[in-house]
């Protein structure tokens, strides 16, 4: 019984470690402003309380595209074992940015894709957003454009139509012709695709202005590329909403999203993608978070983020 013992004391303190370890780490690429700053991260581990890394500074300054913006940040982490980010670089060009990364620290050289130069009356490329394909092997980068006069002008009040696109790469060099992804004959932006057993699910923002909708919705379709089903009712409040990005936990879905008019973040809870719940006031953000994405990273790689934000504060304070 004493050696039994023993070797539970010796053991347990092993275990404790292994299993904070293991433990869940989220991590929330965002904006700021109009993102001339550039990426800024936050972390949590319950996905309520998310504190900024860096003290909320920049971790990559902007430097592709002609207006040098960094907005909708979104960061996954691919099959390679890098994250990969693209992001909006202006309200009015027809190219996003990318980069990637080993440790979200240090980035490869930022590059524009000009996923819609074919279409010279494009009037914008907004929130690109990027998914791994298992299947295929290879990411699909997918955004909003208006293409005027491309499809029928069914919000009288608004000078945008757009649409969803998208595009294909296994290398980030060489992409596929741009190919419409979402149409369901109105105004949609901010779409994010989820896997959700052998269907798709695509998160995306009624854009419609009158009469005005501003709500989230969800689509789905059963191939990544197309065949997405119309709009569900909203599954947000009565507010104006945008720029929604997923966590999955378990059984339970979180979709964060910004209540822009209110200038503050908001949350809905679901099980089964019917039935949603609001945990807005469970939320605990940095101050002025904007539209990025959530991506699930290790402890190490968090200790690392913390290590480079103290450096970077030292650095502040030396110089």
């Amino acid at each position: 019984m004493k050696i039994y013992c023993w070797l539970l004391l010796l053991f347990a303190p092993i275990s404790l470690v292994t299993a904070q370890s293991n433990k869940s780490i989220y991590l929330f690429s965002y904006f700021k402003g109009n993102g001339e700053d550039g990426l800024h991260l936050a972390w949590s581990s319950d996905g309520l309380k998310w504190t900024a890394l860096k003290n909320d500074s920049s971790f990559l300054t902007p430097t592709a595209g002609k207006d040098k913006l960094m907005r909708d940040p979104c960061v996954i982490r691919g099959a390679d074992g890098l994250f990969h980010m693209v992001w909006t670089v202006s309200w009015s060009e027809r190219s996003i940015g990318y980069a990637s990364s080993k440790d979200l620290i240090h980035w490869s050289a930022q590059q524009t894709i000009p996923v819609m130069e074919h279409e010279p009356t494009t009037l914008n490329t907004w929130a690109p957003e990027v998914f791994y394909d298992d299947a295929s092997k290879q990411y699909l980068i997918y955004w909003a454009s208006t293409i005027p006069g491309r499809f029928p002008q069914g919000d009288s009040a608004s000078d945008k139509n757009h649409r969803i696109y998208y595009v294909t790469t296994k290398d980030f060099k060489t992409f596929s012709k741009a190919a419409l992804l979402y149409d369901q004959g109105f105004n949609v932006i901010d779409a994010t695709i989820q896997k959700n057993g052998k269907q798709y699910a695509m998160f995306l923002k009624d854009e419609t202005r009158y009469p005005a909708q501003k709500n989230l919705r969800i689509a789905t379709g059963t191939t990544l590329t197309g065949g997405y089903s119309a709009p569900s009712a909203p599954i947000t409040g009565n507010y104006w909403a945008e720029g929604p990005t997923v966590l999955k936990k378990g059984n339970q879905w979180i979709v964060y999203f910004d209540k822009y008019r209110e200038h503050k973040y908001g949350a809905v809870t679901s099980t089964d993608l019917v039935h949603w719940t609001e945990i807005s006031e469970q939320l605990d953000m940095p101050t002025g978070i904007r539209h990025g994405t959530v991506v699930t990273i290790t402890k190490k790689e968090l200790d690392k983020l913390k290590k480079e934000g103290q450096w970077a504060m030292g650095s502040r304070k030396n110089g």
